[in-house]
């Protein structure tokens, strides 16, 4: 009778355990090589766009990719020979106004949705978050006739009220800080109302500071929505003192025709601010989402 030898017996068990760490290997190895394709086909015309910002006219469609030698010109002709810095200016102060007032009320909101019980909390509740089911290109109209018609006593048309009303509280908002708030603890609260804390002081002293990632999260994606905005701003202004950024950048590259240099260094300047955000807030973004996705 053949003996069988534990040392044999062993390796012939070890086997499947190397080939599968062999394909674990391949699998790792061909998923970096997809991602990095993916990853250089976004990042290539991105750098190119940079790239023609410093080149002349003449020297765009030669075939080297860099150019031969920096210049500044297009930046110059840019910012002080169109109206790009008073779009800039247009778009920075509806999209902070339309950030602070929805880190205010989402917040809010979702503390209330939250934290208290009240007759039909459920059924408003849903209603929030049916209109996310609404596409925006459904209510142009009804924001339109509200601008036109004087709401308020005066129209709304090029005015920065009129740009930055819809965004002024989302439903997205209300349902992250929603889930957000319901893990702040209740017998902080609590505790709070046996110091004779005031119902909104609980939400402005205790909640909020708690909840401070959610709410850093909601500001950037709320400020990187409104400064990429476009179609509303281009139905409610009618003059290009007023328009915003995407708004002004499409006029632009209608009359600068065949000037690719002036039309991407326009882009770029567009570009810089979203940039700077995501490099320097990227850790408060992932960080909000995360655990908002964990709590409630």
């Amino acid at each position: 009778m053949e003996s069988i030898s534990p040392q044999s017996t062993f390796s012939r068990a070890a086997e499947p355990s190397g080939s599968r760490s062999r394909q674990g290997t391949w699998v790792k190895i061909a998923s970096y090589v997809l991602l990095s394709l993916v990853g250089i086909t976004m990042v290539v015309p991105f750098i190119w766009m940079v790239s023609t910002s410093f080149k002349t006219a003449a020297e765009i469609f030669k075939p080297n990719f860099f150019p031969s030698s920096l210049t500044f010109e297009n930046y110059q002709e840019v910012l002080f020979n169109t109206e790009l810095p008073r779009w800039y200016w247009n778009t920075l102060v509806v999209a902070l106004i339309s950030t602070l007032s929805v880190a205010f009320f989402d917040s809010l909101t979702g503390y209330v949705f939250a934290k208290y019980n009240f007759p039909g909390k459920r059924i408003i509740f849903v209603l929030f978050l049916s209109s996310l089911m609404v596409p925006t290109e459904m209510l142009i109209i009804p924001w339109y006739l509200m601008s036109v018609s004087g709401f308020l006593g005066s129209t709304w048309v090029d005015t920065y009220w009129g740009i930055a009303f819809p965004g002024l509280i989302t439903a997205t908002g209300v349902f992250l800080m929603r889930q957000f708030m319901t893990g702040v603890p209740d017998e902080l609260l609590d505790a709070g109302r046996i110091d004779g804390v005031h119902e909104f002081g609980l939400f402005w002293r205790i909640a909020l500071p708690l909840s401070l990632p959610a709410v850093g999260a909601l500001c950037i994606f709320n400020f990187l929505g409104n400064w990429n905005a476009f179609i509303w701003p281009l139905i409610v202004t009618s003059t290009r003192e007023m328009m915003t950024l995407p708004v002004g950048l499409l006029f632009f590259s209608n009359e600068a025709s065949s000037d690719w240099h002036l039309i991407m260094t326009g882009a770029t300047l567009s570009v810089l601010p979203l940039l700077t955000i995501f490099v320097f807030f990227q850790r408060y973004i992932i960080e909000g989402v995360t655990l908002s996705g964990l709590k409630g």
